[in-house]
């Protein structure tokens, strides 16, 4: 667990690179909250992939998913020889695949544009 509400809730779950068996885990932060997921999956149901990507400043996106992938990757054991993870934000190259993982990521602090444009939304609508 890397960040929980104020009541002691969880939130957001850091994932180790590799999974047990050695299978890459591209997605570093993962959005647990049921009322996130369920808020965020909403803005994703009504576009917010393709609005966030056109939206957010690029280079900020690219940066934020080499920051990620450098993160993540830093915690890949030095004698693993299996495939590693790629990709950036929830494993993509370039672009906007995932805003769950996006807003992950900035909850715990990275400097994610989409995370940040995720939170402005979700401050505009209202919450169930």
């Amino acid at each position: 667990m890397v960040l929980r509400h104020p009541n002691g809730d969880p939130r957001v779950v850091r994932n180790a690179p590799l999974l047990h068996d050695g299978t890459p885990m591209p997605t570093r932060y993962w959005l647990v909250d049921p009322v996130d997921v369920a808020a965020v999956s909403r803005l994703e149901a009504s576009g917010g992939v393709n609005i966030a990507e056109a939206e957010v400043d690029a280079n900020e996106l690219i940066a934020a998913h080499h920051a990620y992938a450098a993160e993540r990757d830093a915690h890949i054991p030095a004698q693993h020889g299996g495939p590693k993870p790629s990709g950036g934000v929830a494993g993509t190259r370039r672009g906007v695949k995932c805003l769950h993982a996006h807003y992950a990521s900035w909850l715990v602090g990275n400097a994610d544009p989409v995370g940040r444009w995720v939170a402005t939304q979700l401050e505009a609508t209202p919450r169930s």
